[in-house]
């Protein structure tokens, strides 16, 4: 099978070793079983007439770390059978733009995961809205007013760009604070911009679990993610802020629900970040497996459940279009 994977700019840049990234284990378990995988970015894509194209590298592996060709190939993306579209936020014009190639991309001859009209339509802060029953309380709104009378009413927020990822942007603010007026023009822009305003739970002093989704079900390895000595959240990937932890069958039970619906958008893969049963926060770009880290504490091989998963789900649609056919 031929396999496309949509990387971030940074992660083609650091591509060789960086085994604390989820393409990382995907990638060279791909190729383990006998594929051949490229990589682009989504500045190397292109449209030519109606057709979609990229500029694409060959991957290989070599004793237990992958690489890429740095010949550079135009292909047809309906060429792949697959494409793992992974591009990190921000969802900037750029990323949206990307997303408007597969437009042009037929369905039928290539299955893409996780769905880029999907991951355009499902903002990963104010989609989570969608499952508000699961959420702490929270507003979305520019205006300075409306997140004062929030404030007030809480004592403690959290306040996140739309936009970003791996926390950039998110701010604390306690009621009180001598800068609480900077915090609030800086993160709206002047109460030009929206953002995700949510009441501070207490229990993430201790951390949020990252709970795994795949082909809407919930996976049972879960770990605990620290936050770092100078920081109220997660901010460091490396060993010692990434603990093993646990889903209760209740929280199962109420995440499996988010996972069908998920999957019925067209998002298969996706990790909900979760404080005290609450989720916080939907990761449908490129969502982190912490693979490495689930593998030592587990015992398990993440990566290989993971391409399974995905080989079954491109061989039965295949199924699937020639039954249809017939």
């Amino acid at each position: 099978m031929d396999i496309l994977f949509i990387i971030d700019r940074i992660e083609l840049k650091y591509f060789e070793f960086n085994n604390l990234v989820t393409n990382f284990w995907l990638i060279r378990e791909f190729l383990t079983q006998n594929n051949n995988v490229y990589i682009t970015t989504i500045d190397k894509l292109l449209l030519k007439g109606n057709i979609a194209y990229t500029h694409c590298y060959e991957s290989y592996e070599k004793n237990g770390n992958i690489f890429y060709d740095k010949q550079d190939i135009l292909k047809k993306i309906e060429d792949f059978q697959l494409v793992m579209f992974r591009q990190d936020p921000p969802v900037d014009l750029d990323y949206i733009n990307s997303t408007y190639i597969f437009d042009f991309v037929d369905r039928k001859k290539t299955t893409v995961i996780n769905e880029p009209r999907s991951i355009r339509d499902f903002n990963e802060k104010l989609h989570t809205i969608e499952f508000l029953e699961f959420m702490p309380e929270n507003i979305v709104t520019s205006s300075k007013s409306d997140i004062m009378e929030f404030l007030d009413k809480h004592d403690e927020i959290i306040l996140k760009p739309l936009n970003r990822c791996f926390g950039a942007g998110v701010m604390y603010l306690k009621k009180g604070d001598k800068n609480t007026a900077v915090i609030i023009n800086s993160m709206t822009n002047n109460q030009s911009t929206l953002v995700m305003v949510q009441k501070y739970i207490p229990k993430a002093i201790y951390g949020d679990k990252r709970v795994l989704i795949l082909g809407g079900r919930v996976l049972d390895y879960v770990v605990q993610k620290l936050p770092s000595n100078d920081d109220f959240k997660f901010n460091d990937h490396c060993d010692a802020n990434i603990i093993k932890s646990e889903i209760s069958d209740i929280e199962k039970a109420k995440f499996t629900l988010v996972a069908e619906k998920l999957y019925d958008m067209g998002i298969s893969m996706a990790g909900l970040d979760v404080i005290d049963g609450k989720i916080i926060e939907i990761n449908v770009t490129s969502p982190c497996y912490f693979i490495k880290e689930n593998n030592n504490h587990f015992g398990c091989n993440l990566e290989k459940e993971i391409v399974e998963y995905i080989l079954s789900e491109v061989h039965s649609k295949k199924l699937e279009r020639c039954l249809n056919i017939r």
